[in-house]
């Protein structure tokens, strides 16, 4: 049954697209900053503390790389905690854990979304959910294809990428998306805009000084999305030789050249999975849960875990350090 102005379970062009684009996809004004870019071979190694000193403002817009719990840079999001950044963007690309420590620490204040609040089977974060109830952040909506895209379409220096997602939902109601009509077929699309971050944030296997990177399994968006970010802090499971790069230069999904800062961290997904290292750390993920479902609770947890300790590895020793990590490499193995 026809409703007025549109076919049930779609919408007009002039519905689509409401949301807010919270990015510019101008690939010349993107061009401007690269071309500013070193690509220099030089030595990149750093702290997590001061690569987020260095490469993270206020305002900016933050992507993270991995996907759901798997492979996420941990240390790098406790530090923009302790750092007190604020006012940051973020792009919710299966963001689970990730999102549940940016909603916890109050720093985001706009996010375009695909999947955040839950953390899958595991349940909802309480504290994530509590800013969209009392509307302290902005939204625009994607599925995660679409934003897989904007990326891709970014990586390639183009303002859009056309596809056939999201017709017929209020997703592409609420997203940033515009209808447009193919030149060749005369066929409806959209257009997803390039989306260009000012900081993206990504966990490796390995890498060498410089930032040249190897990841074991799936990479996700994040060959793509380490081309599209204007800054890139990179952390690692380890640095290794130049020549054990090197030696498969094929294996090396982020070049040199489009990272700022390399940081060595034994165990930088945790609580999180690190395919082929070590598996998430459910009961810990369980804690945040509890402890995230009021801010009575959050907050004596916070400053045990992020704001007490001076870094990544004092957290670790918290959670059961290096007999914790042990079990859970075993448990990773068994999953195989």
């Amino acid at each position: 049954m026809a409703l007025p102005e549109q076919v049930a379970g779609e919408h007009t062009a002039a519905e689509i697209g409401l949301g807010k684009i919270f990015t510019d996809p101008d690939p010349d004004k993107a061009r401007e900053f690269f071309r500013t870019k070193s690509r220099v071979l030089k030595e990149k190694v750093m702290t997590v503390k001061e690569a987020v000193s260095l490469l993270v403002r206020d305002g900016d817009y933050v992507a993270v790389g991995g996907f759901g719990t798997n492979r996420i840079p941990t240390a790098v999001l406790h530090e923009i905690l302790r750092q007190g950044k604020k006012n940051l963007g973020l792009s919710g690309h299966t963001a689970t854990h990730d999102f549940q420590i940016m909603a916890a620490g109050g720093v985001i204040d706009r996010v375009d979304v695909a999947y955040v609040v839950g953390l899958e089977a595991r349940g909802l974060s309480k504290a994530a959910r509590r800013l969209f109830e009392e509307a302290r952040v902005e939204v625009t909506e994607w599925t995660n294809a679409a934003l897989a895209w904007r990326y891709k379409a970014a990586a390639m220096g183009v303002p859009f990428l056309p596809a056939r997602v999201m017709f017929g939902t209020d997703t592409a109601r609420y997203s940033g998306a515009k209808e447009i009509t193919c030149p060749f077929t005369g066929k409806k699309l959209l257009a997803l805009p390039a989306l260009y971050p000012d900081v993206a944030i990504i966990h490796v296997h390995r890498a060498d000084r410089f930032g040249n990177a190897q990841i074991d399994g799936i990479s996700v968006s994040d060959f793509d999305l380490a081309r599209a970010a204007k800054k890139l802090i990179l952390t690692t499971e380890k640095i290794v030789s130049d020549d054990f790069i090197r030696n498969d230069p094929s294996r090396t999904v982020i070049p040199y050249f489009c990272v700022d800062a390399v940081c060595e961290v034994r165990y930088g997904s945790y609580p999180g999975n690190m395919p082929y290292e070590y598996f998430s750390d459910e009961e810990h993920l369980k804690e945040w849960l509890a402890a995230d479902s009021s801010p009575e609770t959050l907050k004596p947890f916070l400053d045990k875990y992020i704001y007490g300790t001076k870094d990544f590895s004092e957290y670790l020793e918290l959670c059961g350090g290096e007999k914790r990590m042990e079990e859970l490499r075993r448990l990773e193995f068994l999953q195989e």
